[in-house]
């Protein structure tokens, strides 16, 4: 029995040896179409960045067609990528890919007209490239970042978020935990289940800096899991002792909510149960530019939707985590090439491409 390609090819042939009308080609190629949305991928044409409009690329891809390039020459994007199968697919056609996965919650499916690719090499593909942007750039923001941690580069960040109001004259960043909502998973319910959220969830911990950044992340953790525990667990209070100091040798701090505890380097609201006057302005000054970090928190998601749609976000089939993690580079890669509402806020503008991946 033919196949249905085989039958497309003979109707094809027939028609163009007049053995069959034109009527009778279209009525016997509609019989002979197949429901399966992954079999006409090779109808379409070859990706090409070149025929994507602007508007097209803003909207699929998060990234303005003329900075596309740019973002493959910061993340040293490989000529090809090859998938564990075999399939092999251009560098700029996988990041491409890539971006448009994690833009919007949507199906490989949706993607065939894009790319002209089946499901089956789409997905592998996405995987290859995440692991691949995981294996290179996720040490930027899981590792203390020299290059945006230098204590030149801390004096400038106190100094920005001294002058928006806030009384601590040594603070250069915010850190706080966040919860990404997951599919209600069939094992480990009680580790993975936050009761203040009242979700089924991982959670991450974030430093974020006054232009706009993540600096660090930590994370995937179970979603019971407590911010100060996060906070032990991930090292980053050890960085902060060895590196989080001023060109004068001054301890710098940043500043996190009454979850965490209160240290040299990390500092924490007032908590008693009656403040006095001074306590509450103080409280109030620095919460106004704490929310800073929750700002960033949305970005993520709001640029990168598929992480906001826990239905495809399953332990086991999905890499939640990697897949956040990757996210967060790409958000702060979008920080550089177009500021954010952080940045704005704070006055101070982020690094370039260049010199935030050099």
């Amino acid at each position: 029995m033919a196949t249905f390609k085989e039958t497309r090819e003979i109707l094809l042939a027939s028609y163009a040896s007049n053995i069959i009308t034109i009527e009778e080609y279209a009525l016997l190629l509609e019989e002979n179409s197949s429901n399966n949305l992954d079999f006409p991928y090779y109808n379409y044409p070859p990706f090409n960045l070149e025929s994507q409009s602007e508007a097209e690329c803003r909207a699929n891809f998060r990234v303005e067609k003329h900075h596309i390039p740019l973002v493959e020459d910061a993340l040293q994007i490989l000529q090809y990528f090859v998938c564990d199968q075999g399939t092999v697919c251009e560098g700029t056609k996988g990041l491409c890919i890539l971006l448009k996965r994690y833009s919007f919650p949507c199906r490989y499916s949706d993607m065939i007209p894009i790319f002209g690719r089946p499901v089956s090499e789409l997905c592998m593909i996405c995987n290859t490239v995440t692991d691949w942007i995981y294996a290179h750039h996720s040490h930027r923001i899981t590792q203390w970042n020299r290059t945006i941690l230098n204590p030149l580069e801390l004096e400038k960040y106190a100094e920005a978020v001294f002058k928006q109001g806030a009384p601590l004259s040594n603070c250069f960043g915010f850190v706080d935990g966040t919860v990404r909502p997951i599919t209600r998973p069939g094992e480990n319910q009680r580790l993975l289940y936050n009761g203040h959220k009242r979700v089924h969830g991982l959670k991450f911990q974030s430093v974020v800096l006054p232009n706009g950044l993540i600096s660090h992340l930590y994370g995937p953790v179970e979603g019971r899991k407590h911010d100060a525990a996060m906070l032990a667990e991930s090292g980053l209070y050890n960085s902060l002792r060895t590196h989080a100091v001023s060109t004068t040798g001054q301890p710098m701090c940043i500043y996190g909510d009454p979850a965490y505890p209160l240290w040299i380097h990390l500092q924490a609201p007032f908590r008693q149960q009656v403040l006095t006057p001074q306590q509450q302005a103080y409280n109030g000054s620095m919460s106004a530019v704490r929310s800073s970090v929750e700002w960033l928190f949305s970005d993520i998601v709001n640029y990168f939707k598929f992480l906001d749609f826990k239905k495809n976000l399953k332990i086991g089939p999905s890499q939640v985590g990697k897949m956040y993690i990757v996210c967060a580079v790409l958000q702060n890669v979008l920080t550089c090439l177009y500021s954010n509402s952080t940045s704005q806020f704070f006055y101070l503008d982020p690094p370039s491409l260049e010199d935030y991946f050099s």
